[in-house]
């Protein structure tokens, strides 16, 4: 009898647990759930104030720049009319620096993040200076400016404001950039691949070269380019290495002196004139995005075209 009225107390007291569980669960999964509708509806919000932001800007730029983007202006020099100004010397400047950013950046770049990744010991030295290149990579540009100023024209005793030093300032820019993107690239290889390769009897070499650097390409390549697209915009570095706002004629060398796209903007911007901040302002900033979104659309056609030959 004893026996029985224990196990009744037992069942009771199961039934109890259970419906307290059904019944607090469920709430927690309500909860959940509303949570997880706010956080779409936040995620909806933003996006969305953030692409009617952007769309306003540029179709104000755009309309405002209507009538003034043809070939006269890309060809043309600087002038203090504003229907005979051009971009053309700023234009070739900023290619030439950018080019040459391109041309150090990416071995000093890629080499140092395969180094990190695949020859570096995982010990405290390595880590030390993975955290300093990652803080270099947040440091304001005008700091690699005045990094520039002060080593290459103070110290080395170059000629201020060329393209030799533009390129190499603003290689001090973008350089902790390409190794964390490059890194994070190479980080992304499944070690599976490198185990079968040495499987194969391959060196570490081979296996970079042929296994690891052809799977890391797109996203090495992707972040280079990037990186190099936001070198292009960058005003506050050339000023301080003594870059000219205006020149009249197109860089011959890394040793001419040269103007950047941005420079002649925030020029052409302080004008009284109607005409440069409604119309020649506008249309340099047009030029500059169509440089950028062709230098992100490489990026996208480099990083598929190594994809599908993954893919095969």
């Amino acid at each position: 009898m004893k026996q029985n009225s224990y196990s009744l107390r037992n069942e009771k007291t199961r039934n109890l647990i259970n419906n307290a569980v059904s019944f607090y669960g469920k709430d927690n999964i309500e909860i959940e759930k509303f949570k997880g509708h706010l956080f779409l509806a936040f995620c909806l919000i933003a996006a969305f104030v953030g692409i009617v932001a952007l769309t306003s800007l540029m179709i104000y730029v755009f309309v405002d720049s209507l009538g003034w983007v043809d070939w006269q202006f890309v060809t043309s020099a600087p002038s203090r009319f504003a229907e005979k100004a051009g971009i053309f010397p700023m234009l070739m400047g900023s290619i030439w620096v950018i080019s040459l950013v391109a041309v150090f950046s990416l071995p000093l770049g890629i080499g140092a993040a395969i180094y990190l990744e695949e020859y570096a010991k995982d010990n405290w030295l390595k880590r030390l200076i993975e955290t300093n290149i990652a803080n270099l990579a947040g440091v304001p540009s005008i700091v690699y400016g005045l990094l520039g100023l002060g080593f290459f024209v103070s110290t080395l005793h170059l000629r201020h404001g060329t393209v030799l030093i533009g390129a190499f300032t603003l290689t001090l820019r973008v350089l902790p950039i390409v190794i964390v993107s490059s890194q994070e690239a190479i980080r992304a290889v499944p070690d599976s691949h490198r185990f079968a390769s040495f499987g194969l009897g391959t060196s570490r070499w081979q296996m970079i070269r042929s296994v690891v650097l052809p799977e890391a390409m797109p996203g090495i390549m992707t972040g280079t380019i990037i990186a190099l697209a936001n070198a292009m915009g960058e005003t506050a570095p050339l000023i301080m290495i003594g870059a000219a706002t205006s020149i009249f004629t197109a860089p011959k060398g890394i040793l001419s002196p040269f103007s950047a796209m941005p420079l002649q903007i925030y020029a052409w911007s302080d004008f009284p004139g109607e005409d440069f901040q409604h119309g020649v302002t506008p249309a340099a900033i047009i030029v500059l995005l169509i440089l950028l979104l062709t230098m992100n659309g490489i990026a996208i056609f480099i990083r598929q075209k190594f994809q599908n030959k993954k893919k095969r």
